[in-house]
């Protein structure tokens, strides 16, 4: 599977700050619960990430 693959599946995600300061990204599809923690700087770094794909991704010519 790669990114460029699509699936049909459904799912949800969450996000948010932690008790411990983490910051958390939760994905839950079906009986799937995948809980991902993220120093603050590391969350930084993927936003940043993300960021970048969003603009890369408004480049794109749809088909």
């Amino acid at each position: 599977m790669g990114i460029n693959n699509e699936r049909d599946i459904e799912a949800n995600m969450q996000i948010g700050p932690t008790d411990l300061g983490m910051v958390r990204i939760f994905i839950e599809a079906g009986d799937v619960e995948i809980p991902m923690d993220f120093e603050p700087d590391e969350a930084i770094e993927i936003a940043d990430e993300i960021k970048a794909a969003a603009m890369a991704a408004r480049s794109v010519k749809k088909r």
